[in-house]
C-alpha cells in the first residue's frame, strides 16, 4: 500500500497531476486526495487548478463537468464504468416537451447529469447552490430535473415560483426511510438529525439540518453537539470522524452506500496516472451547449 501511494504521488509530479475526489468514495482514495469535496466544490476547484492532467475520483458525470469546464486540460477517471444512475433517469424528449407547454421556463439540471442534458438546459446547480441559483432566476416555471426529491426540498423553499418535478432520484438516498431514522433517533436519544436534500421529504422533514455534503460536514464541525445521526452516503463518515474525532456520528440504516462510488481503487488512480487511461472527450456540439449552464452556475453562485 505505502508503495503504491508513493508510485501515486511520483507519477502525479511527472505528469503535472491533480487528484480530486468526492466525499463518497473509499477513505483510501480521500487520504491521497489533494482536494476533497461535493461535487459543487470539485466543479470550482477544477476551473481553478493550474495542472494540466485532473484525475477525478467520482462517478462519470463528475468527469463530464471537469471536461466541460476544462476543455484543453487532460480529465482522466479512474473506473469509466463508475456510473450514477440517477444521472440517466432524465429524458430530451421530457425536457422539449415541458418546454412546448410552459412559457417563461427555466430547466434546472442538477449537475448529478449526463453532458447531453446539461446541454438541454438552462442552469446547473448542486445540492448546496440550488436554492440560491433557482431563488435568483427570473423565471416564473422552474423545470427541475432528474432528482425530483432535491427539487420538491427546493420548491418547499421558494413557494412563489412554480415547480415541475422530473421522477428521478438517488437510490441510496431514497432507501433511508423515516421509521430507520426514527428508530435511530430511539437509540441515540441526544443525537442531531443531519439530512441530504436528496432524500425523501418525510426524511427532510425530521432533519435538524438539511444540506448538501459540505454542508453537513461544516455543521457537525461547528456544533456544541456531540451525537448524529448522518442520513447521506457513508463515504462522508471519513472526514466527519478525522474533523470531529471526540464527536460521534450514527447511520439511519447498513445500506447507506453508493457501490459505483466505492469501486474505484487505489490501483486504478495508479492505472490511469501510469498509462493516461479513460481520458474523458465529448463532442464539439455537446460540449458547446453544456458548457453554457454550468458556467451560468458558477457566475450565479458568487
Amino acid at each position: 500500500m505505502n508503495r503504491m501511494i508513493h508510485d501515486i504521488q511520483k507519477l502525479k509530479t511527472e505528469k503535472d497531476a491533480v487528484i480530486l475526489a468526492h466525499y463518497y468514495v473509499d477513505e483510501e482514495i480521500q487520504e491521497i486526495a489533494d482536494y476533497i469535496g461535493d461535487s459543487f466544490y470539485l466543479s470550482q476547484i477544477a476551473t481553478e487548478v493550474p495542472h494540466d492532467t485532473i484525475v477525478l475520483c467520482g462517478v462519470t458525470f463528475m468527469g463530464e463537468s471537469a471536461k466541460l469546464l476544462n476543455p484543453h486540460k487532460t480529465i482522466l477517471i479512474p473506473n469509466s464504468s463508475a456510473s450514477c444512475p440517477m444521472a440517466d433517469m432524465a429524458s430530451i424528449e421530457k425536457i422539449q416537451a415541458v418546454k412546448e407547454e410552459y412559457n417563461d421556463l427555466a430547466v434546472v439540471c442538477y449537475i448529478n447529469s449526463t453532458a447531453e442534458i446539461k446541454s438541454y438546459s438552462d442552469v446547473c446547480v448542486t445540492s448546496a447552490n440550488a436554492l440560491k441559483i433557482v431563488s435568483n432566476l427570473p423565471n416564473q416555471h422552474i423545470y427541475f430535473i432528474p432528482d425530483e426529491n432535491l427539487g420538491r426540498y427546493i420548491a418547499s423553499q421558494l413557494p412563489e415560483k412554480h415547480f415541475i418535478f422530473d421522477d428521478g432520484f438517488c437510490h441510496v438516498h431514497a432507501e433511508i426511510t423515516k421509521e430507520e431514522v426514527l428508530q435511530s433517533k430511539e437509540l441515540n436519544p441526544n443525537a442531531q438529525i443531519l439530512v441530504h436534500p436528496e432524500c425523501t421529504p418525510d426524511v427532510v422533514q425530521l432533519g435538524d439540518y438539511v444540506g448538501s455534503t459540505s454542508g453537513i460536514i461544516q455543521y457537525a464541525t461547528e456544533s456544541t453537539c456531540t451525537d448524529f445521526i448522518v442520513c447521506t452516503e457513508i463515504g462522508i463518515l471519513h472526514q466527519l470522524k478525522k474533523k470531529n474525532p471526540q464527536k460521534h456520528f450514527y447511520t439511519a440504516n447498513s445500506i447507506q452506500y453508493c457501490p459505483n462510488m466505492k469501486r474505484i481503487t487505489l490501483n486504478q488512480v495508479h492505472d490511469v496516472l501510469k498509462n493516461s487511461l479513460n481520458s474523458v472527450s465529448l463532442d464539439e456540439e455537446t460540449s458547446s451547449a453544456a458548457n453554457l449552464p454550468l458556467h451560468r452556475m458558477l457566475e450565479l453562485a458568487q
